[in-house]
């Protein structure tokens, strides 16, 4: 039995991974339907989901404890985003279908697109529902970000 309550313990116990990540000053973080944090170095004014680049990881990156966890159907993710002293939450749900492949950026969607730099689905918010003021705050290339995600 105590091998068995050990079993319960580690299956029930939450999973972390942080990102760090940089502002540009093209990040508007207008998009409807999606929020992206990537290694890449420059932005676009297309790039209106970005809202960090410069990560220190992107899906391929991730713990496969914590992959594990995000393709389970229906799974809650939970992710914290702090710049500043300033902190914004929001959820979403994991999928057995996730790949977690793409070597470049993470992205959370409302929808239930799933792609190599799809991360989570179903989520409670995109770009355009961070606070404005951690937008501005972002569009110093000093400032730096943390991504954290609980699941």
């Amino acid at each position: 039995m105590p091998a068995f309550k050990s079993f319960l313990r580690i299956r029930d116990s939450v999973h972390r991974a942080t990102i760090t990540f940089y502002g540009h000053r093209n990040v508007r973080a207008l998009h409807r339907s999606t929020i992206e944090v990537t290694k890449d170095e420059h932005l676009t004014l297309r790039g209106d989901c970005i809202v960090g680049v410069k990560a220190d990881k992107a899906c391929r990156d991730l713990n496969a404890l914590l992959g594990d966890r995000v393709r389970q159907d229906d799974r809650e993710i939970r992710f914290t985003i702090l710049v500043k002293g300033m902190e914004w939450r929001f959820t979403a749900k994991g999928c057995r279908m996730l790949i977690l492949e793409d070597d470049r950026s993470i992205v959370i969607r409302k929808s239930r697109y799933i792609c190599p730099r799809t991360l989570a689905i179903m989520s409670s918010a995109s770009a355009i529902d961070m606070p404005r003021e951690m937008v501005r705050m972002l569009m110093d290339e000093s400032t730096r970000g943390v991504l954290m995600i609980e699941c």
